[in-house]
C-alpha cells in the first residue's frame, strides 16, 4: 500500500463515517498515503471491518470505532473508543452526516430537523472541540460539506443545506482559531457523488446522463475524486491553505 513517497508516515486519522461511500475512500486513501487509520462507524459494524481489513490487505493500519454521533454523548464516545487504541492524532476527517428526508419546506418536523443538525453540525463541534487535546500541532481538519451551500439550491433539502452551512462557518471561525497551533481547517463541497444516498437517481441511465450533465466533465463524481482532494488537504502539501470551502463538484457550480 505505501510507497517510497508517502505522505502520511506517522500519521494518524480518524474519519467518521467511514464504513461505506465517500468516508471509505478517504479511509482508503489516507490509509494508502501512509496513515493509520481510524474507521469510525455508526450503524454497520460489518461494512467499517471491511474497511479496516481492506487497508490490512494492502499492507496499510487501521481500526473500527463505533460512536452514535447523532445521539448527546456523541463526541465522548468517539474518542472513548478511540483511546483504546490511540492518544493523538493528527488527521480528523468530519465526514460522518445525514441527508434527511426530501420533503417541502411545509412538512419538515423539529424531530427530523434536530436529527439533521446533531449529526451534520453538532457533532463535528463537538468532536473537535473534545479532542483538541489530541489533536497535535500542525494538524489537518477536514469537514465534508455540500455543493448545496455554494449555489446548488434544493428546497427540499433545506435542513441539510441550513446545517452544512454551520459547517462551513465552523470552519473559517475554527480555521482562524486554530492557526496558531499550525492547524489547517477546510471544508469539501462535493456535488452529487455514486454513493448510497444517490443510488436511487443512478438506479437508471436517465438519472446518470442527468447528474453527469451537470459537470463539465460529463461524468457522474466516484467517492475517489473526492477523497483524493482529502488527502491534497491532509498533507503538508496544503499547509498555506486554511478556512476554505473547495469546491469538489467538477464544475457544476460553474
Amino acid at each position: 500500500m505505501k510507497g517510497e513517497m508517502s505522505r502520511l508516515d506517522g500519521k494518524t486519522a480518524l474519519v467518521t463515517g467511514a464504513g461505506r461511500g465517500i468516508g471509505r475512500a478517504i479511509a482508503l486513501r489516507l490509509a494508502a498515503d501512509g496513515a493509520r487509520v481510524a474507521v469510525h462507524y455508526g450503524s454497520s459494524a460489518a461494512a467499517a471491518r471491511d474497511v479496516v481489513e481492506a487497508i490490512g490487505a494492502r499492507g496499510g493500519s487501521a481500526f473500527a470505532l463505533h460512536a452514535d454521533l447523532g445521539g448527546p454523548r456523541g463526541a465522548d464516545g468517539l474518542w472513548s473508543a478511540y483511546e483504546q487504541h490511540a492518544d493523538r492524532v493528527d488527521i480528523v476527517v468530519n465526514n460522518a452526516g445525514t441527508l434527511g428526508t426530501r420533503e417541502a419546506f411545509e412538512d419538515v418536523s423539529v424531530e427530523g430537523f434536530d436529527g439533521v443538525f446533531a449529526l451534520n453540525a453538532r457533532a463535528p463541534f463537538f468532536i473537535v472541540q473534545h479532542g483538541l487535546a489530541r489533536l497535535r500541532d500542525g494538524g489537518r481538519i477536514v469537514n465534508v460539506s455540500t455543493s448545496f451551500t455554494h449555489g446548488s439550491r434544493n428546497p427540499d433539502l433545506l435542513a441539510y443545506s441550513m446545517s452544512k452551512a454551520a459547517l462551513d462557518a465552523f470552519t473559517g471561525a475554527l480555521a482562524k482559531h486554530l492557526g496558531p497551533r499550525g492547524i489547517t481547517v477546510n471544508a469539501v463541497g462535493p456535488g452529487a457523488t455514486a454513493t448510497d444516498m444517490n443510488a436511487a437517481r443512478l438506479a437508471t441511465s436517465e438519472g446518470r446522463d442527468a447528474i453527469a450533465a451537470r459537470s463539465p466533465l460529463g461524468r457522474v463524481a466516484q467517492p475517489e475524486d473526492i477523497a483524493d482532494i482529502v488527502a491534497f488537504l491532509a498533507s503538508d502539501d496544503a499547509r498555506w491553505i486554511t478556512g476554505q470551502w473547495i469546491d469538489a463538484t467538477g464544475g457544476a457550480l460553474l
